[in-house]
Formats: structure tokens, sequence, C-alpha cells
């Protein structure tokens, strides 16, 4: 069948450290991550839920599921964008988020949009 370009989700992801609500002393690094989401694809997608893998450098690891994001079931039309900010606390200076968005297209097609890994790292630990 090849590749479908109807449904084309690019997701990009910038993150922030959080000092002033973390606490190395009790293991809690916080981060904010902005993630943009943006439909490159030729039909109108809606986000319907979340699903992200959390995973601390010592290999603890944590799944996520929920509904939308941030309270919000974003409706995209071709080239429209949805950007949101939220939050993780992980128990390591390093660690990883990656997973998917559930998305529904306007002809009634569910598919998975995935967010490829980024790390979430305090500043100057990583070269």
């Amino acid at each position: 069948m090849g590749t479908n370009t109807s449904y084309d989700i690019n997701i990009q992801v910038k993150t922030q450290y959080l000092p002033d609500r973390s606490n190395p002393s009790e293991s809690r690094y916080a981060f904010a991550y902005t993630i943009t989401i943006t439909n490159q694809g030729s039909l109108t997608a809606k986000l319907l839920s979340r699903h992200w893998l959390i995973t601390h450098s010592d290999q603890q690891q944590e799944e996520v599921r929920g509904d939308g994001v941030v309270g919000e079931q974003p409706v995209l039309s071709p080239g429209q964008s949805f950007n949101y900010t939220s939050g993780a606390v992980i128990s390591t200076p390093v660690g990883s988020m990656h997973g998917s968005y559930q998305m529904i297209g306007e002809d009634g097609h569910h598919f998975d949009a995935p967010i490829p890994a980024f790390t979430l790292a305090i500043p100057n630990i990583l070269h």
C-alpha cells in the first residue's frame, strides 16, 4: 500500500530543566517540555489520547496514558499546529521520554503519531 500521506503528524520537542522545582538531595529532578504537533497530512485529525514511556537513567520506567494533552483534544487541519507545555519529574539527573499520540482522521481512521525519544538532562551533565 505504500506510505499514506493522508496522516502525517510532525512532533517537535524542546526541554528545560526546572531547578526551582527540583531537589537533587531527594532525587527529584523536574523538567518542562514544550511540544509542537503539526499536521503535515492531507486530512484533518484529532488527538484523542497520549501514551508516554519515561525512562530514568537507572532504567526505572514509568508508563503514562491519558486522554488528550493538557486537558484538550486538539483538532488539527492540514498545515495547522498545536503547542503545549507540560512537565515530568524523574529520580535521576538524566532520563528520556518517548511515546505516541492516538489520533483519528476526519475519515474515521484511527492511527498513532509516534513521539520520537527526547532527553531530559540537567545542564552540563552530558557532553
